[in-house]
């Protein structure tokens, strides 16, 4: 699941680069997130009374943060290459993984910023410190995001915590970026923004729900190290870039982090069932098995 929310990650991305130019990196994250607050209300039909208090503040602040990092990681593509932003936006996920990992070595996840810093080679070319910033934001967006989507999975069972995440990220990026998307909004725009809000974040967010209801943050923190392996990927098929030895090298390393997290990173049951709430037994069970 977290493989193939990666894979749609990469592409959307790449995809949503060519609205830059018609309505800018914000105005292209919040016509995705305003798609996705409906997509999911549209899917999940949330019924009042489902969402425990603890659900609905957990789903509000995931909806937050989940605005902030799209709208920030967006403005770090505009700035950065591909692989830089993605590389520095992972500091956010690497160190859950090194704070918060339970059966993860600290080897791995050291191998896998080696494999980062291989995979984008920062030293090579002239970094934007606006770009830099931004992407540090969206990891510390991201590193939040982990924790409270696995905080929110746990509380609802599937992905029924999207029907309060997104909504509320949508409202958070109109906020931010409405008025000026407004009026530069086309039909054939709002059809590519519906496309790409399925691509990226609706089936991706689901599928990282579901995943960290499986694994830990630690350990899902780590897997995210295969992103940046991703973009190179994505590259290589997409658009021909053809990576050199030390690239090659970098995306093994990331690899083999990720394979280890996937392993060592399986939720006990005995874990899991603390956070389900306990069945209430029905009065006349109690009174027969009081008999």
């Amino acid at each position: 699941m977290a493989v193939g929310s990666m894979l749609c990650v990469q592409v959307g991305l790449g995809a949503s680069v060519g609205l830059f130019d018609d309505i800018g990196p914000a105005g292209a994250a919040c016509l995705r997130l305003s798609w996705a607050g409906v997509i999911a209300l549209a899917i999940v039909r949330p019924r009042r009374g489902t969402y425990s208090p603890d659900a609905r503040r957990g789903g509000l602040a995931l909806g937050v943060v989940t605005a902030g990092m799209t709208m920030l990681f967006m403005a770090a593509v505009d700035c950065l290459p591909l692989g830089t932003a993605v590389a520095l936006e992972f500091l956010g996920p690497l160190g859950i993984a090194v704070l918060r990992g339970r059966g993860v070595a600290a080897g791995w996840p050291l191998l896998a910023a080696c494999g980062v810093l291989l995979l984008t080679q920062p030293w090579q070319g002239v970094v934007s410190a606006t770009g830099v910033a931004y992407a540090l934001g969206a990891g510390s967006c991201w590193a939040a995001y982990i924790i409270l989507t696995q905080r929110v999975g746990d509380a609802v069972s599937g992905v029924k915590g999207l029907a309060i995440s997104m909504p509320v990220a949508a409202v958070v990026s109109c906020c931010v970026a409405g008025p000026s998307l407004a009026s530069d909004l086309t039909p054939g725009l709002a059809a590519v923004g519906l496309g790409l809000a399925v691509l990226l974040p609706v089936i991706p967010f689901a599928l990282e729900m579901l995943a960290l209801q499986r694994v830990h943050a630690g350990a899902f923190g780590t897997l995210m190290a295969l992103e940046p392996a991703f973009a190179v990927g994505v590259g290589l098929v997409a658009l021909g870039q053809v990576p050199g030895p030390l690239a090659a090298l970098g995306s093994a390393c990331v690899v083999s982090a990720g394979i280890a997290a996937a392993r060592a990173g399986a939720r006990s049951p005995e874990r899991r069932a603390l956070r389900t709430p306990a069945l209430r037994c029905p009065p006349f069970l109690r009174a027969r098995l009081r008999s």
